[in-house]
């Protein structure tokens, strides 16, 4: 039987300064239902297992017409895409938590959006799951599914290293220390504003 310590990288979502991989790129007002339907919310995202399986599912809400790369292949667990590129308004719809624990199982580590749906940017920071940058240029005009793009959270920006251009991010401010302690709850622990565990 699997640990959540051996199926989910909260807390471990960067190794550094940097992110760097894949991107996929989706449009504007991206809603919970396209993150994750509901018909998946019965899974239990403390359950290694049921975790792992959630993440399978990830994106699959997306209109195959429009989007058709797939995001997660077929018969696999993950995505190759660590980092989404969005629209307007992402992760719209729901207040559901299983939007960005679906995309963090998946493979996800950031997403970098022209805005956001407060609840889902909120809901990012709360399970520590993915980096939710803001970016003040429309970046889903200036990268295409699977160019290599590099976060670099010292300068906070990101480079698509397929066209060789580097733009601005919005700072993450308050955001940044409490994803990368994995969420709220180790946030207040390790700062020592709740006890920690036994």
């Amino acid at each position: 039987m699997k640990t959540m310590e051996e199926v989910s990288t909260v807390g471990r979502k960067r190794d550094g300064d940097t992110i760097r991989g894949p991107v996929y790129v989706v449009g504007d007002n991206i809603d919970t239902d396209q993150i994750i339907p509901a018909e998946y919310l019965t899974l239990v995202p403390s359950v290694p297992e049921e975790y792992e399986k959630l993440g399978s599912y990830a994106m699959i809400g997306l209109p195959k017409d429009k989007y058709t790369v797939p995001f997660i292949e077929a018969g696999t667990m993950s995505t190759p895409y660590p980092i989404i590129i969005g629209g307007d308004n992402f992760g719209c719809g729901s207040s559901r938590e299983h939007a960005p624990i679906a995309m963090g199982a998946s493979g996800v580590k950031a997403v970098v959006a022209s805005g956001y749906a407060r609840i889902y940017y909120r809901n990012c920071s709360a399970t520590g799951e993915i980096y939710p940058w803001e970016t003040p240029t429309r970046l889903v005009d200036e990268f295409s599914i699977g160019d290599i793009a590099e976060i670099n959270f010292v300068k906070e920006t990101i480079t698509n290293e397929t066209t060789g251009k580097t733009y601005p991010l919005n700072p993450l401010g308050d955001v940044l220390p409490v994803v990368d302690c994995g969420g709220i709850f180790e946030f207040a622990r390790k700062s020592g504003m709740i006890a920690k565990k036994a």
